[in-house]
């Protein structure tokens, strides 16, 4: 029988092996269509990644998100641009060095970081964090303590958070709305001309 603990050690290693290769993968593809669906698979691997990591909440918003209206966002956009990489106007040379230079200072940053589920590290063993440990349950009612923080503690954010969600889809359905009503009248239009003549 498969033990649980081996198998959550090896997705930690397979999942970020699997989003390279997929990230590599989507860098050299030219076509856009098969880009836009391999950044779907790319988000459910993420989604996955948090799953292993005790994050359940991020990866269901990295599902829904990530892997759902941002894929339907992008494959929307597809309709207007065409699948087709038209290949890059300018030198590539400047923004490989802005990466690489962001890249580096990400790295050199993470030098600093406590280890990994340290209990001495400052988010650990903070006067916050203990009272959310020992009091949320007991404050809020809510059992799980992730649960408390974002819908209690923090609750005006995850509101704010919530609603640039649905302002940015709303945009988003009244930009595609506004050309598919224009397409409709020039569609009109040409059929008004073709039964005059």
């Amino acid at each position: 029988m498969i033990d649980p603990a081996d198998l959550l050690n090896f997705a930690h290693i397979a999942l970020p092996f699997l989003l390279l290769s997929t990230a590599l993968v989507i860098v050299m593809t030219r076509n856009l269509l098969a880009a836009a669906i391999l950044l779907g698979i790319f988000s459910l691997l993420m989604a996955a990644l948090y799953l292993t990591l005790d994050a359940p909440d991020v990866a269901i918003t990295e599902a829904a998100v990530g892997a759902g209206v941002g894929t339907v966002l992008v494959l929307c956009t597809l309709i207007f641009v065409g699948t087709e990489d038209k290949g890059a106007s300018y030198n590539l040379l400047i923004p490989l060095v802005v990466i690489i230079i962001t890249g580096s200072a990400l790295l050199y940053a993470t030098v600093d970081m406590p280890s990994f589920g340290d209990p001495n590290s400052p988010a650990q063993s903070s006067e916050l964090t203990q009272h959310y440990i020992t009091k949320s349950a007991e404050e809020i009612g809510i059992p799980n303590i992730v649960t408390s923080v974002l819908a209690s503690y923090r609750g005006f954010d995850t509101l704010g958070e919530a609603a640039v969600v649905f302002m940015a889809a709303v945009g988003v359905l009244l930009l595609l709305g506004g050309n598919l009503k224009e397409d409709e009248e020039a569609q009109n239009v040409n059929e008004q001309k073709k039964d005059k003549s």
